[in-house]
């Protein structure tokens, strides 16, 4: 629709694929188990076993997309509003895996829609792993219908802020239906990744309030 080289959008994709791993693992290492990997540096290294925190492949993706709008010349909100749309999503398949391997789960529960995870135990749970697939998806609805109704200046501008603060106040409500992840315990009464996710919200909704106000601006 935009009349972006293909080759270029490819190139864009490995920066993003790189981004994300990096950023993911080394969240969940230094947020979610940061004394056993700081005694042991080398077992970050070591993808393979396990480990990846969403908030870091969001923030990784961040900053590859920064990187690769740097050598292609290319517009970094540009980049980051049409990334959104496909990122929702890639957020929905990854939650769908974590179904199927049984990670991330949630509490017990006594709802007629709750799972038993056998790989673990026999305690029925929320499948927590849906709640948010199903509302990525709905994201990715939205992000859409916004992009084909609004000017393209408007969607670069406003669909990044859409993006963060639909994703992480779901991502923070959606804890207390969690169990904890975090190997570790705090005086503050959220978990980790609420924790995580707040300043994300604050950062989505400033976002929002630049768009419109600059929006107003280019009106008068």
């Amino acid at each position: 629709r935009e009349g972006k080289d293909p080759v270029v959008v490819d190139n864009m994709i490995l920066y993003l694929m790189l981004g994300a791993v990096i950023g993911a693992r080394l969240m969940h290492c230094l947020a979610y188990e940061p004394e056993f990997y700081l005694s042991n540096p080398l077992e970050i290294l070591k993808v393979w076993k396990g480990g990846l925190a969403s908030h870091g492949g969001l923030l990784g993706a961040m900053v590859a997309l920064y990187i690769f709008a740097k050598r292609y010349n290319e517009s970094y909100m540009w980049l980051l509003s049409r990334v959104a749309i496909p990122g929702s999503l890639t957020a929905a398949f990854v939650r769908f895996g974590n179904l199927f391997n049984s990670e991330i789960l949630g509490l017990p529960s006594d709802k007629p829609w709750a799972i038993i995870f056998e790989r673990i135990d026999l305690v029925p749970r929320h499948p927590v792993q849906l709640y948010e697939a199903f509302a990525y998806l709905t994201l990715l609805v939205i992000l859409v219908s916004i992009y084909r109704k609004v000017t393209f200046s408007f969607a670069t501008k406003i669909l990044p802020g859409i993006f963060l603060t639909y994703m992480f106040t779901l991502r923070f409500l959606l804890e207390y239906t969690k169990t904890r992840q975090a190997h570790y315990t705090t005086e503050l009464n959220f978990t980790t990744g609420q924790m995580l996710s707040m300043p994300l919200i604050v950062i989505g909704l400033l976002w929002i309030l630049w768009a419109f106000t600059s929006k107003k601006k280019e009106v008068s």
